[in-house]
């Protein structure tokens, strides 16, 4: 709820754009960001920056193309969320910060109820999460040069 001393709480008024994560936000979200891999360069590039970046994209809703100069490059950004979205780093940090919204709520890590829908179930029938990850592949070029069959045959 909105009150004077949970106004505060949430003002962003001091970050340079208001999807900026603040240091306590930070400080949650850090422990779930995978170390650099052993042996390789060291990592050029600030995780807090990337996920930022990641933040400005999701809660602007834009293009990956108009993040902000200041932010790392788009492809960076692109790189590391396609990477963290393959090996499970987002899914971590989710349900992280779910338990903790839910600890904080003096409610059970975990929910004991749920709550579904006709189009819910029929979306769990069908494959759910298979086919979201399947539709937002990059799509494949047909090999066929013309897409148009003939099912009757072609007067000459």
């Amino acid at each position: 709820m909105w009150t004077v001393e949970n106004r505060a709480r949430y003002d962003r008024s001091r970050l340079r754009s208001p999807s900026d994560l603040t240091d306590e936000e930070w400080a949650l979200a850090r422990p779930q960001i995978p170390r650099a891999k052993r042996g390789g360069n060291k990592r050029s590039v600030d995780e807090r920056a990337v996920v930022n970046g990641l933040m400005y994209v999701l809660i602007a809703g834009c293009q990956w193309r108009t993040i902000p100069k200041d932010l790392p490059p788009r492809s960076t950004v692109n790189h590391y969320f396609c990477h963290w979205q393959d090996d499970g780093t987002l899914d971590r940090l989710h349900h992280a910060l779910y338990v903790l919204c839910r600890e904080q709520a003096d409610r059970e890590a975990s929910p004991t109820a749920a709550i579904m829908d006709s189009q819910s179930v029929k979306c769990a029938e069908k494959g759910g999460a298979a086919l979201i990850r399947r539709a937002s592949m990059a799509a494949r070029k047909s090999r066929v040069t013309n897409g148009t069959s003939w099912s009757t045959r072609r007067a000459c």
